[in-house]
């Protein structure tokens, strides 16, 4: 399972023309559910996200989590071509990611356990074509990756 999440100051997700989410500071995540990922890997990834000290301390560093940023909130969008390989030739390739049947229940399970710990979580709409506007923030993004977990 891949994310990559990017802490923003603004961010709003639109569905064919609709707004489904809209949030102020806090984070996005672009989520890939790859062929091998389990449940583990949801709850593992949700809990890391959650953990991730992105946001500066009184002194200007890095040090606080989401949860100790006031109304700090999660976008949370899934994106299959986060998984596509580029290794050979000029069109990606999807094989790896996993297909709608498998990817959307665990995407379900990662944006519940979010919702578990306590973060308001607004989405995207599984396969549909979104629109994702947002104003990074610092700029801060990180790629994280439960295959390079082992």
């Amino acid at each position: 399972m891949r994310a990559v999440i990017q802490r923003v100051s603004s961010a709003e997700v639109r569905s064919e023309g609709q707004v489904t989410g809209k949030i102020g500071p806090g984070v996005v995540v672009l989520l890939g559910v790859e062929r091998d990922d389990s449940e583990i890997q949801a709850l593992q990834l949700a809990d890391k996200t959650a953990k991730l000290r992105i946001f500066e301390d009184p002194d200007g560093k890095m040090n606080l989590s989401l949860a100790e940023v006031p109304g700090g909130k999660l976008i949370v969008v899934s994106q299959f071509t986060l998984h596509g390989d580029v290794r050979k030739g000029n069109r990606p390739s999807f094989i790896r990611a996993a297909g709608p049947d498998q990817a959307e229940p665990l995407y379900q399970i990662f944006v519940e356990r979010l919702r578990e710990l306590g973060f308001m979580v607004e989405t995207g709409v599984f396969r549909t074509m979104m629109e994702i506007a947002l104003v990074n923030d610092g700029p801060v993004t990180l790629v994280l990756d439960t295959n390079d977990w082992a």
